[in-house]
Order: structure tokens, then C-alpha cells, then sequence
């Protein structure tokens, strides 16, 4: 009869000698009767047919609780265990992993569009409120009327301003998305811009000006409602849209060596159409989701000032229709 002895000194069932095992984990297994590791799992470890003994455990290795076995892995899914219930992959596995991250990030970009887009509506209110105000003095009162007539070179030094500052938003991403210099450009942006439709609607009277107003109101909220709702994407429109745009300014050109009532009615009207369709575009560009392309949410200078040109340009067009209509 052999005896048990302290871990590593004592002799292994059927072997005379010195337990071969290293000291890797001192004091462990326990002393236990008639066999050096506990009988927690049975079937484990496998009992010795002689020759030389099993290896030993690993530094540190902490047998399964009684009456428990490792769970077993699901190579599917990296190696997860199954959860016990039912899941969309069957009973027995693994929810996807992914599904709860999916779902969070598809919220949380949900979450993201829809402050991005509060945020470009804000901006583009605050614009049109400083720009109808400035068409506002400019049309009702005489005085300001009258001192812009004298001062032709203020309207030249807002255009110069104007084209200056849309190329810097337009062509330096640093300075439309840095905060708040991108802010600062918006309002000279806003401010010269009102300055140029403030002087161009001071040539007509204060009805015509103020139901162009009216007109165009209530055609960019029917746009952007059609915009909101409709299953057509104009966002893969751009290439049409610019041609388009390109054949208007030549136009233009055109008509403004040759022109008249009539082709002053038609360049307008096809200038009204176009950046109604510039409308819809740049606001389902805005909504993003199930269209083909969208703006970034970094981008809500952009946004705001696309939106914010194409609601004056059918303010010029709509003035200058009826403008060209009357006697």
C-alpha cells in the first residue's frame, strides 16, 4: 500500500517512487483519500492505467465546480457562449453579438441627423430673419432708399465681399467647420447678401416686394414638406442640376444684351424652377438616411447656407416675375 504524502513527495497510485508532478500550484490538490485530486467532475481527471502519469495542470488551474462543465463556445460568433433561451439564430445559440451595437449605433446616428437638422433650420431662420428685416428698412424707409441710390459703391463693395467670403466656406472645409470663425462668416456672409437684396428690392414697391415674400414662403414650405415626405431621391440629381444652372447663366448673359418682357418672364421662370429643384435637393442632401448621398453632420455651415441661397434665388426670381408683369 502506497500512502499520500505532501504535494509533490508523495507516491502516485501503482507507482513506487516520488510524485513526479513540479510544484506549480503549492498546495494544491488537497489531501484527499485514495486519490491526489478531488473527484469534482467525474470522469476527471482519467483514472491511471500505468505507465507514466498524465500532465500536470497548468500554473494556476482551478478545476469546474462539482456537477458543472466548461461551457462550450460557438464558433459562429468568435467563440460566445450560447445564451440559454432562444434566440433569432435558433435555440441553443447566441444572440448576434453585433445586434445591441447595431442597434445602438443606428439610434444614436438617428439622434445625431435629427439635432443636425434642427441645428441647420435654426441657422437658416436666423439668416432670413436678419435679411427680411434688412429688405424691411431698406423698402420702407425713404431715407435709407435714398442714401443707397447715392452710394452706388457700397453695392459693389458688398458683391466683392460676398463672393469672397462663399469661396472661403465653399472651398476651406477648415473654415466652415472650425467654431465659432465659421459662425463669423455665415453673419458677413448673411449681412452682405442682405445688403444686395436690400438694395435690388429698394427698385420695386413694397407690395410687389412683400408678396414675392409671401409667394416665397409658402413655396419653400411646400417644397421642403415634398422634400420630407416623397419616395423620389433627387440627391443623385447633382450633374443635372448643374447643367442645368450653367445653361441659365448663359441664358442670362444672353438675355441681358437681347432682352425684353418676354425673355425677362422666361429667364425668370426657369431660374425660379431650377433652384426649386436645388431646394429639394439640398434638403434631402440635409436629411440623409434612406437617400443616396448626404451631408456629414459636421457640415451644418454648409448645409445652412445651401438651403439659405436657394430660398433667396427664388426670392430674385419670384420679385423679378412680377416685376416683368407689371406695366
Amino acid at each position: 500500500m502506497t500512502t499520500w504524502q505532501a504535494p509533490g513527495t508523495g507516491f502516485y497510485p501503482g507507482q513506487q517512487g516520488p510524485y513526479p508532478y513540479p510544484q506549480q500550484n503549492p498546495g494544491y490538490p488537497p489531501p484527499q483519500e485514495g486519490y491526489p485530486y478531488p473527484q469534482q467532475t467525474p470522469g476527471y481527471p482519467p483514472p491511471y492505467t500505468g505507465g507514466n502519469p498524465p500532465p500536470p495542470p497548468g500554473p494556476g488551474f482551478i478545476p469546474p465546480p462539482y456537477g458543472e462543465a466548461p461551457p462550450p463556445v460557438n464558433p459562429e460568433f468568435g467563440g460566445v457562449p450560447p445564451t440559454t433561451h432562444s434566440g433569432m439564430y435558433g435555440s441553443g445559440y447566441a444572440e448576434d453579438p453585433m445586434q445591441d451595437e447595431i442597434k445602438g449605433f443606428e439610434f444614436n446616428d438617428k439622434t445625431i441627423r435629427n439635432g443636425f437638422i434642427r441645428k441647420v433650420y435654426s441657422i437658416l431662420m436666423c439668416q432670413l430673419i436678419i435679411t427680411f428685416g434688412m429688405i424691411s428698412i431698406f423698402v420702407y424707409v425713404e431715407s435709407t432708399k435714398l442714401w443707397v441710390r447715392q452710394h452706388t459703391e457700397l453695392f459693389w463693395v458688398a458683391f466683392a465681399v460676398t463672393f469672397v467670403l462663399l469661396i472661403c466656406m465653399t472651398c476651406c472645409t477648415s473654415v466652415r467647420r472650425k467654431a465659432p470663425m465659421n459662425f463669423v462668416f455665415l453673419f458677413l456672409f448673411t449681412l452682405a447678401e442682405g445688403f444686395l437684396l436690400s438694395v435690388a428690392a429698394s427698385t420695386y414697391d413694397s407690395k410687389e416686394v412683400m408678396a414675392a415674400v409671401g409667394i416665397t414662403a409658402a413655396v419653400c414650405l411646400g417644397l421642403t414638406l415634398f422634400a420630407f415626405q416623397t419616395k423620389i431621391d433627387f440627391t443623385g440629381m447633382h450633374t443635372v442640376l448643374f447643367v442645368a444652372v450653367l445653361v441659365l447663366i448663359i441664358f442670362g448673359i444672353v438675355a441681358s444684351f437681347w432682352g425684353g418682357k418676354i425673355v425677362n418672364l422666361v429667364y425668370a421662370a426657369l431660374g425660379a424652377l431650377i433652384f426649386s429643384l436645388y431646394l429639394i435637393y439640398d434638403t434631402q442632401m440635409m436629411i440623409g438616411g434612406k437617400h443616396k448621398y448626404s451631408i456629414s453632420p459636421e457640415e451644418y455651415i454648409f448645409a445652412a447656407l445651401s438651403l439659405y441661397l436657394d430660398v433667396i434665388n427664388i426670392f430674385l426670381y419670384i420679385l423679378t416675375i412680377i416685376g416683368a408683369s407689371r406695366d
